[in-house]
């Protein structure tokens, strides 16, 4: 798995090599802290959360710390940003006891179809009961790909009509869920500009329906973000945060860019979990996030 996922994340390594760098180059402590913080901020980890690990690196190493000690602060330092939930626990990767319901929720183009069918993979390969509901009404062609997605996979896919009303689409859903004795529902989403308080309400709308139709369902809304994006996508996550049910991320396209590193700004800043990262195209690379190895990859 770690030598996958090193390979995978081979151009934000390259983003990262100033940091390696630094810790190769034979300087004293206080000039390995003075060019960490520029480093770490080239490598898309942001302004906040770079911020945030130079101070605990200079509070918490000694003054004549070596480079070895060093590295392995800053690495314990981006585990720590990158491992809490929201309430400040390691969050479960997978949905808990059946029967289970997933939102997936963002903006355009960001990989939710994509990561639905995904997810839908993995937790068929579990043994579990899939069912995806297309809610996705608005976006030519949307409901179309994840049926697809589904004759692929052998897994149901709920549709409605058109243009429909979301809210109804998943009510329906459901009730199909119910009758087939299922385990885990996906609902995709429409896209939506996070800006758009009509279609913020919309999702609102959704999570209710659920939470009224399903009332014994755990339920899980996963923000699906565009790691190519970097630091933007701190910025739509923001506004999304708006939307109460947020209970992790999925971070998708993380094998084809160098902004992996907003993965920490990300987590740092919104206490959020990133519960999965996409890796590939295939319906095998959705990983579940490990802190630990995400780490070790970008700094071994």
């Amino acid at each position: 798995m770690f030598g996958s996922l090193r390979e995978k994340l081979a151009r934000t390594r390259d983003a990262f090599r100033r940091v390696e760098d630094l810790f190769r180059s034979g300087k004293r402590r206080d000039e390995i802290l003075e060019g960490l913080e520029e480093a770490l901020i080239l490598a898309d980890v942001g302004v906040t959360a770079s911020g945030r690990i130079l101070e605990a690196l200079r509070s918490g190493t000694r003054k004549d710390a070596g480079e070895a000690e060093l590295e392995r602060a800053l690495k314990a330092e981006l585990e720590a940003l990158l491992a809490p939930g929201a309430d400040g626990r390691p969050a479960e990767p997978r949905t808990g006891p059946s029967p289970s319901v997933i939102l997936m929720v963002g903006a355009n183009g960001g990989g939710k179809t994509t990561s639905a069918a995904k997810l839908a993979a993995r937790f068929k390969g579990d043994g579990k009961k899939v069912v995806l509901a297309a809610a996705d009404t608005f976006r030519a062609a949307a409901q179309e790909q994840l049926a697809l997605w589904g004759k692929r996979l052998g897994v149901p896919v709920f549709k409605g009509s058109y243009g429909a009303d979301p809210a109804a689409v998943v009510f329906d859903a459901a009730h199909s869920f119910k009758a087939q004795r299922a385990d885990v529902l996906i609902v995709d989403t429409a896209g939506r500009v996070h800006t758009n308080a009509n279609l913020m309400n919309e999702l609102e709308k959704v999570r209710r329906v659920v939470a009224r139709e399903l009332p014994d369902a755990r339920v899980e809304s996963f923000l699906v973000l565009d790691a190519t994006v970097g630091q933007n996508a701190v910025l739509q996550a923001r506004e999304f945060l708006k939307f109460s049910g947020l209970t992790g991320i999925i971070l998708t396209k993380v094998d084809g860019t160098a902004k992996g590193g907003a993965a920490v700004a990300i987590a740092a800043e919104l206490r959020l979990p990133i519960r999965y990262i996409g890796v590939g195209e295939a319906e095998e690379d959705l990983a579940e996030f490990s802190p630990r190895e995400f780490v070790e990859a970008l700094l071994s």
